[in-house]
């Protein structure tokens, strides 16, 4: 079975290289024919009328301007509206505090349309034709792993927040704000299975059905030519039985065949290694033909679809900050996730609370402005050192120290968190559980 899963990872993996490879060559690429076309581009200065603190300069001279894309269309574009929020809060907060070096600060932001080529393009543009003073990535394993390739190439300071393929990125000017560590693929799974353990009532029989993207395929097998990780190894190394190992393509429309395969399978425990809404397309099949597992958790979930799905409550998944304590006793974070809030209704998006995604989102926005204040200046490489030297203040996340023998990334702050009365709660550790919440799992209901 192992070799067969590896066989399967090492295609995505040189698909992923061969992206790379693409967003390669010369600084005179032509990406005319490839770039995002001229109308998704939008410019987002804060110009709405707000009063300005009174101890507060208003933001002057020629503006700072700030390349990015999102999946604001395709299979992405339910979580990548999330982000598209959150950096247009920071942005008019930013600018209603004086700015970034008392400049007036736009974000030039490009829809990706959910393609790694695409956004590979979108940022050839946005730094040779549009000339951005500074950069910050994508939603999206696939696009921040080509965009960054772009990044590099030109040296430019390249925050990013969802990237998973950690093992892979070794540009020394890259930042990512999501605590996942160096190592997911050994840390959140075993994370979850800690979590289960803990119960008292571990599952016997566990079955996986994975997504081919990129990042839940190396959550899942781990990295190819290696022994360490994955989920499916681990779950195996603690006695569990593996009786699904089903993987399905990122484009699939039709769910009652995955439905029907985890039904045969009847697993205790049922692990969703997909991102999206995936988990909601899978629960709803297995909703249509009356069966649900003991227990489930999906690894990267848009999460007010989840929430809103019927059948889903009691499921799990990974996060670094919740709306309720411990992580809202610090008063700055409250204030803060209120407008996030404010701006995620206004949108229309499902849930109107920070979790993983706007948390993440926020602090890549953090690291790419103390970096400019820092170094004083936008000078790439002057950034690029200020971080590495200082780490970065963070709001949901403390203080951050970047680890250059790690790839830049540092300690996998993720926590387990379950929908419980049709809302999310963080139910391990135990430390950091919700007041009154502990996690729901029972194999033997």
């Amino acid at each position: 079975m192992r070799t067969h899963r590896r066989r399967r990872y090492l295609v995505v993996t040189m698909v992923i290289a061969l992206i790379a490879a693409a967003c390669g060559g010369d600084d005179t690429t032509d990406t005319t024919n490839t770039t995002a076309p001229a109308d998704t581009e939008t410019t987002m200065p804060s110009d709405t009328e707000t009063t300005e603190p009174d101890d507060t300069e208003e933001p002057t001279g020629e503006p700072i301007r700030i390349g990015g894309t999102l999946a604001l269309t395709g299979f992405l574009a339910a979580t990548g509206a999330i982000h598209q929020a959150v950096g247009e809060v920071f942005v008019e907060r930013l600018n209603e505090q004086g700015g970034l070096l008392g400049r007036p600060v736009e974000w030039v932001l490009l829809d990706d349309e959910s393609a790694p080529d695409q956004s590979a393009a979108a940022y050839e543009r946005l730094i040779t034709e549009d000339e951005v003073d500074l950069v910050i990535g994508p939603y999206g394993t696939g696009n921040i792993t080509s965009a960054m390739a772009v990044a590099e190439r030109y040296g430019y300071v390249f925050p990013h927040h969802t990237a998973s393929l950690t093992y892979a990125y070794n540009y020394a000017c890259h930042f990512s704000s999501w605590s996942t560590g160096l190592h997911p693929n050994i840390t959140n799974p075993n994370l979850i299975y800690d979590a289960l353990e803990s119960t008292g009532t571990p599952p016997a029989t566990i079955g996986f059905v994975v997504n081919e993207f990129p990042g839940t395929m190396f959550i899942a097998y781990g990295q190819d030519g290696t022994d360490e990780g994955g989920a499916v190894s681990l779950a195996e190394d603690r006695g569990w039985e593996v009786v699904l190992d089903l993987t399905f393509p990122t484009a699939t429309s039709d769910w009652a065949p995955v439905a029907a395969q985890i039904r045969d399978a009847d697993p205790d425990f049922l692990y969703i290694a997909g991102l999206g809404v995936n988990a909601s397309n899978i629960i709803t099949a297995m909703q249509a033909i009356d069966y649900s597992p003991a227990g489930m958790f999906s690894q990267w979930p848009a999460p007010g679809p989840l929430l809103q799905t019927e059948g889903a409550d009691g499921i799990m998944s990974v996060t670094i900050f919740e709306e309720h304590p411990p992580f809202t006793d610090n008063p700055d974070a409250v204030e803060v996730s209120g407008l996030i809030n404010d701006a995620l209704a206004e949108a229309d998006i499902p849930y109107t609370k920070v979790e993983t995604q706007a948390a993440a989102s926020w602090t890549a926005w953090e690291y790419l402005t103390q970096a400019a204040e820092g170094a004083g200046s936008l000078d790439q490489a002057a950034m690029c050192d200020w971080l590495l030297e200082n780490g970065a203040d963070t709001l949901f996340q403390g203080h951050i120290e970047f680890r250059p023998d790690e790839q830049n990334y540092f300690e996998d702050l993720s926590k387990l968190k379950q929908i419980q009365d049709r809302d999310w709660w963080v139910v391990y550790p135990e430390e950091f559980a919700a007041p009154d919440r502990s996690l729901i799992y029972s194999p033997d209901e």
